[in-house]
C-alpha cells in the first residue's frame, strides 16, 4: 500500500510544486496521474519512488514512512520500483539485452539466471527476437517497450511510468497500455503519470488528477 498525508514538495527559490497531497494506492491497483505540463505530476511520482522527499507531510510504502530514512536505506526500498521514464533513458553504446541487464547487475544478480531473466522479459515486451540489436534501431514504440522490459526486470511489487505514451501513435500507445494492463492482472501495482485525457478515458481504473500542483479526489474513468 502507498499513503501520502498532507505531502508538500517545494524545491529553492520556487512555490510549492505539490501542496498537501493525501492519496492511497491499493496493493495490485491501477492509477492513472492526470494534468497539465507543470501540473506536478513528475514530482508526485518522484516522491511515491523515494527519488525525491517531501518538505513536508508523510509518504508511506507498506507502512515505512520513507520520508525518515537514511540515505543508506533508500536503495533498498527502490528495489520494490520498476521506473519508465518519459525519455527513456536507454543506453544506446549496449545491446536490448545489456541494457535490460543493467538493473539486474546493480543488484549482483549475473550469469544463467540472469540471462533467463532479461529473456523472459524481452519477451514479454515482444523484443526477444531483437535481444542483439542496439536500441538506436527499434521504433519509437519498440524503445518504449525495451524501458519495460528493463524496469521489470527486476519483477518490481511497484511499476511507475511517467507519460509513457506521449510520444507515440495511438496504436503504440494503446499496445504500451495493454502491456500496463498485464502486469497489473498479475498484481503489480501500475501507477501511470499521463496528459492523455483520451488515454484514461478509455481505461477503467482509478484517476488522480492534479491542478497547479493540488490533488483531487480521486475518481472511477468511464
Amino acid at each position: 500500500m502507498i499513503v501520502l498525508d498532507n505531502v508538500t514538495k517545494r524545491y529553492p527559490g520556487s512555490q510549492d510544486v505539490l501542496s498537501n497531497a493525501s492519496l492511497q494506492i491499493e496493493q495490485g491497483e491501477m492509477v492513472y496521474v492526470t494534468g497539465h505540463s507543470g501540473a506536478g505530476k513528475s514530482t508526485l511520482l518522484k516522491l511515491i519512488a523515494a527519488i525525491e522527499r517531501p518538505s513536508n507531510g508523510t509518504v508511506l510504502i507498506n507502512q515505512q514512512n520513507v520520508s525518515k530514512l537514511r540515505e543508506s536505506a533508500l536503495p533498498y526500498i527502490r528495489r520494490k520500483f520498476g521506473l519508465v521514464f518519459q525519455d527513456h533513458k536507454l543506453l544506446y553504446d549496449r545491446s536490448c539485452f545489456h541494457n535490460v541487464a543493467l538493473p539486474l547487475a546493480i543488484n549482483g544478480i549475473t550469469g544463467a539466471d540472469a540471462a533467463k531473466r532479461i529473456r523472459a522479459a524481452l519477451d514479454k515486451v515482444g523484443l526477444l527476437h531483437k535481444e542483439k540489436m542496439m536500441p538506436i534501431t527499434l521504433s519509437g514504440g519498440e524503445q518504449q517497450r525495451l524501458a519495460i522490459a528493463r524496469a521489470v526486470v527486476s519483477r518490481p511489487s511497484i511499476l511507475i511510468a511517467d507519460e509513457p505514451t506521449g510520444h507515440l501513435d495511438q496504436t503504440y500507445a494503446d499496445d504500451i497500455l495493454s502491456l500496463f494492463s498485464a502486469f497489473q492482472q498479475v498484481g503489480v501495482t501500475v501507477i501511470i503519470a499521463t496528459h492523455d485525457a483520451l488515454t484514461t478515458a478509455k481505461q477503467p481504473h482509478k484517476v488522480l488528477h492534479l491542478n497547479q500542483g493540488r490533488l483531487s479526489m480521486p475518481e472511477v474513468s468511464v
